[in-house]
């Protein structure tokens, strides 16, 4: 449980973790999201802690369980949000969360082990737009929040990450800078390669 001080309100409130998974193109950056467990509605890969993990990792192991997310995630949390979910048991079958969003910056994707979780991609306003669809407008306000919180926090880090808009473009010119020097390591030993007037071997 934890105190609900940011609400406003002196209620108790089941915790849960976020991995607010993301990557960096170009000048700005894309969030990672997936299906809940309904596929009617996007959300961050969440669930609940574990007794023998910290939080930070309990919220990694949920990117990976739920996106196939694998990277760096910061070990405190940057922002605290609320979000209900349906609980049969309860008289109006909704329990309010308590939810703390954790960074995590990814290296690389894998399939998930969740099944129709259908992990994309989106850029800034996509995803504050998607997280939006389908929620009431309290919940909507909580999860476009988070997005700005993590925005603002990269943005004045300055967060050095890979830029995937020029990541192919590097890996062509490195290929042809091999078969460059391949080509004049052949005519410097007196064989025949033959070059191109763009100097690749045609």
């Amino acid at each position: 449980m934890l105190h609900n001080y940011f609400m406003g309100s002196a209620r108790f409130l089941p915790l849960q973790v976020a991995a607010v998974c993301y990557r960096k193109c170009g000048a700005s950056f894309e969030f990672l999201l997936v299906n809940t467990t309904g596929g009617d509605r996007w959300i961050f890969p969440k669930g609940a802690t574990a007794r023998r993990l910290s939080h930070s990792e309990a919220a990694e192991r949920e990117a990976l369980e739920e996106a196939g997310a694998v990277g760096v995630i910061e070990p405190q949390h940057f922002h605290l949000y609320l979000q209900p979910k349906g609980i049969s048991s309860l008289r109006n079958g909704i329990q309010e969360f308590v939810v703390k969003a954790f960074l995590l910056q990814v290296n690389h994707t894998q399939p998930p082990e969740e099944q129709k979780r259908n992990p994309t991609w989106f850029c800034v306003d996509d995803a504050r737009s998607a997280l939006a669809v389908g929620r009431e407008a309290k919940y909507a306000a909580e999860l476009r929040t988070v997005i700005d919180r993590a925005v603002e926090r990269l943005s004045a880090e300055g967060r050095m990450v890979a830029d995937c808009s020029r990541a192919p473009t590097y890996r062509i010119w490195r290929s042809l800078l091999r078969l460059l020097r391949f080509n004049f390591l052949k005519i410097g030993r007196g064989g025949q390669g033959r070059l191109g007037k763009h100097g690749i071997e045609s």
